[in-house]
C-alpha cells in the first residue's frame, strides 16, 4: 500500500515568521502534535513540534490556557527558530512499510510526504499507519489470532491455508515470524471466526505445532526455549 493512500491530506500548516505561542494555540486546536512549516508556494522548509514548544516556551507558558501577565515576552520568537529543518520526508509513492521503518529508525511521531519539487502533499503520522495496518491486516473485524510453528521450506503455507480453507474460514490476515530455532518460522494466520477448535485439531493432526499468539514478541526472541521448558 502506497503512502499516497494513508496519508493525510489536508495538512495544518505554519509560516516560518509566526511566533510561537500562535503556533502552540494551532496545535492546540487541532489537537496535533506536529506542524510543518511551509513557504506560501508550499515548499516544505521545516517542522514544529510539540517538544520544540516545550523547550522553547517557559512551563508557564506552555501548561496555562492563557499566558501569565507578568512573564517573559516570548511570543517575539519566531517558528524559524526553533524548527527542525534536516527532515526525513517521503514520496507519495513509498510505501506504509517503509514510512513505518523510518519512523521506528528516526524515531518521529510523523513524516511529511512531499511531490518532486519539494511541495508538501501530505503527512504521515503514527495514528496514520496504524488505522493503514489494521485495514491491510483485516484485524478490524472480530476473529481470532493462531501462532503455527512450522519448518521454513517451500509449500508450507500453502498446507495450512488450505487447511484453513476447507473448515470454509475466511482469512483475515497471514503473518510469518522468525523463530529461536534455526529452520523454523511461525505463521500467524487471523481468521475472521471465533469457532477455531475444529481447525486448530486439523493443523496438530497434521504434525503442526500450536503456540500462543499472546505470549510471541516480533521484536525479539521469546525468553524460554520450549526445549528448555520441555526438559523442566
Amino acid at each position: 500500500m502506497f503512502v499516497s493512500r494513508s496519508m493525510t491530506q489536508k495538512v495544518v500548516t505554519i509560516s516560518k515568521d509566526t511566533d510561537i505561542l500562535t503556533a502552540k494555540e494551532l496545535m492546540e486546536q487541532h489537537q496535533i502534535r506536529h506542524l510543518p512549516v511551509v513557504e506560501p508556494d508550499g515548499l516544505l522548509i521545516g517542522m514544529l513540534t510539540d517538544r520544540d514548544l516545550r523547550s522553547a516556551l517557559p512551563s508557564t507558558f506552555y501548561r496555562a490556557e492563557k499566558p501569565p501577565e507578568k512573564a517573559p515576552a516570548v511570543p517575539s520568537i519566531k517558528v524559524k527558530e526553533i524548527m527542525s529543518q534536516n527532515l526525513v520526508t517521503l514520496s507519495p509513492m513509498d510505501t506504509i512499510q517503509d514510512a513505518l521503518l523510518l519512523i521506528q529508525k528516526t524515531r518521529v511521531g510523523a513524516l511529511p510526504v512531499i511531490d518532486g519539487k519539494g511541495n508538501l502533499i501530505g503527512i504521515v503520522s503514527v495514528r496514520d499507519l496504524l488505522r493503514a495496518f489494521i485495514n491491510v491486516l483485516g484485524i478490524g473485524q472480530p476473529g481470532t489470532l493462531l501462532c503455527v510453528l512450522v519448518e521454513e521450506k517451500i509449500g508450507q503455507l500453502k498446507k495450512i491455508v488450505d487447511i484453513i480453507t476447507e473448515e470454509k474460514i475466511s482469512f483475515g490476515s497471514v503473518l510469518v515470524a522468525r523463530y529461536w530455532e534455526e529452520g523454523k518460522r511461525a505463521v500467524f494466520p487471523y481468521l475472521l471466526t471465533n469457532n477455531v477448535v475444529t481447525v486448530k485439531k486439523k493443523l496438530k493432526e497434521n504434525g503442526y505445532t500450536l503456540l500462543d499468539p499472546m505470549e510471541w514478541y516480533l521484536d525479539q526472541l521469546p525468553k524460554t526455549d520450549p526445549k528448555n521448558a520441555a526438559a523442566s
